[in-house]
């Protein structure tokens, strides 16, 4: 089984992000599986056309995006992408969308199809903080995990996929009181989230309460 794990360049005004910076030290085989690792621009409509040929190239089961979250302080997996992308800021290529449709033949939203329950028991059992996020926003990390997802849907399903938010590293934090977390500490979790779906692929995910109220 092969696993496609990708980042992002640095956006925003930052010198690094830390999703590229954690897959430089990502082990490249995990319970045997191949873990390929790839980084994306910071750019919608190429982010998902890079994406796509890695996809073709590798033929994945399995296919975990990662992103900055800046001012999040745990490890958040993504539950759904929504079908629309609106941009608080420009991306890299100086796109700035606002309220368009990604896929006008797509669904309104996907969920994830990583086992997300599963995913932040584990990481907390590891004393790694983790919680299910419901909202990708709407820049280019929600943008990417429809559109991956969408294609999974459009090819029945054959890969699994999902997105992960990650918090700053320390070293962004510098010049303000956001919250961050240590390189290692994000190598060790994806590891794990790896790891996990892995063990939980083709089963159900497990049956816990993540709810919240708003």
């Amino acid at each position: 089984m092969k696993i496609l794990i990708t980042g992002f360049d640095a956006f925003g005004g930052e010198k690094i992000n830390p999703s590229t910076e954690a897959l430089k030290n990502i082990r490249k085989n995990i319970l045997d599986c191949e873990v390929i690792t790839t980084t994306l621009p910071t750019v919608f409509n190429e982010s998902f056309e890079k994406i796509k040929e890695e996809i073709t190239k590798h033929d994945p089961k399995i296919v975990i995006c990662v992103g900055q979250a800046g001012g999040r302080k745990n490890i958040t997996v993504e539950r759904v992408a929504i079908n629309i992308d609106d941009a608080r800021i420009a991306d890299n290529k100086n796109n700035q969308p606002v309220d368009e449709i990604i896929r006008d033949d797509g669904e309104n939203a996907y969920f994830s199809t990583l086992p997300i329950k599963a995913i932040i028991e584990n990481l907390n059992e590891n004393n790694i903080p983790a919680e299910i996020s419901n909202s990708a926003g709407t820049f280019v990390c929600n943008h990417i995990m429809y559109q991956t997802l969408y294609l999974a849907n459009k090819n029945n399903n054959n890969f699994n996929a999902g997105f992960i938010h990650i918090p700053y590293l320390p070293e962004q934090t510098v010049n303000n009181n956001l919250p961050s977390m240590s390189l290692d500490t994000i190598v060790s979790a994806l590891e794990n989230i790896i790891e996990t779906s892995i063990k939980f692929y083709g089963k159900n995910d497990l049956k816990i309460n993540a709810g919240k109220e708003h």
